[in-house]
């Protein structure tokens, strides 16, 4: 078992206000879309606000929704972002959001119990937007193991 467990960050560009009729449906779906992300293999904790969810922090702008969670692994986000009911509202994703060039995900390892804040976050999303994928910030497309992964493999070996 890995010391180690997956951080990711999640931003986006809002295409109105969060109370506009525009984005009821989305709003309409938090709950449960956090809900499933709980209930799902991996999951460890999601970072919330007095409502129980994200939506108030807003670090990157007015109109930039934040999502940071850990997982255990970069398999089980995955399975979670593309293999259960939150793909409905990622197909959805362009009615809600503007399309950003820039990295808008990434991820990152932290020592388990560790739970990362915005401020970490955000310096791994820079690292990732300005140097590229690492070891220290990364995304699904080009993922790293975590730091004891290696020496885990090399003492099964032995």
């Amino acid at each position: 078992m890995s010391a180690y467990q997956l951080a990711q960050l999640n931003i986006a560009t809002m295409k109105e206000p969060l109370e506009s009729p525009g984005m009821a449906d989305f709003v309409a779906n938090l709950e449960r879309i956090n809900a499933l992300a709980e209930a799902s293999p991996g999951y460890i904790w999601r970072l919330q606000d007095e409502a129980g969810d994200a939506t108030a922090l807003r670090p990157f702008g007015d109109d930039v929704l934040v999502n940071m969670s850990l997982w255990s692994d970069v398999q089980a986000l995955s399975d979670y972002v593309y293999k259960s009911a939150h793909t409905e509202m990622l197909k959805r994703r362009q009615e809600w959001f503007a399309k950003v060039a820039a990295a808008h995900m990434v991820l990152w390892w932290v020592p388990a119990g560790h739970r990362p804040n915005l401020e970490e976050a955000a310096e791994r999303l820079a690292l990732l937007r300005e140097q590229g994928a690492s070891a220290r910030a990364f995304s699904f497309r080009q993922a790293f193991p975590a730091p004891d992964a290696l020496t885990e493999l090399a003492l099964g070996e032995l």
